[in-house]
């Protein structure tokens, strides 16, 4: 039988939103084993000077912990 944990994750990106949830799927496969997936569960921008500076997403990351 496995056991799964689910850890939220902020990551950010100058780019899009895609970039900042790839960045942080690849943050938390360097930190983690057995990373099995994850969902965007929110997503915000940050405007500096009527521009959008920065994409932010909070994702929820699922993996099976080890034996």
């Amino acid at each position: 039988m496995s056991i799964a944990r689910i850890t939220e994750v902020i990551s950010s990106s100058p780019i899009s939103f895609d970039d900042a949830t790839k960045r942080g799927v690849e943050r938390a496969v360097s930190t983690l084993d057995n990373v099995k997936g994850a969902w965007v569960q929110d997503q915000k921008v940050i405007v500096e000077n009527g521009a959008i500076a920065e994409y932010r997403v909070t994702l929820k990351i699922t993996f099976v912990l080890n034996d």
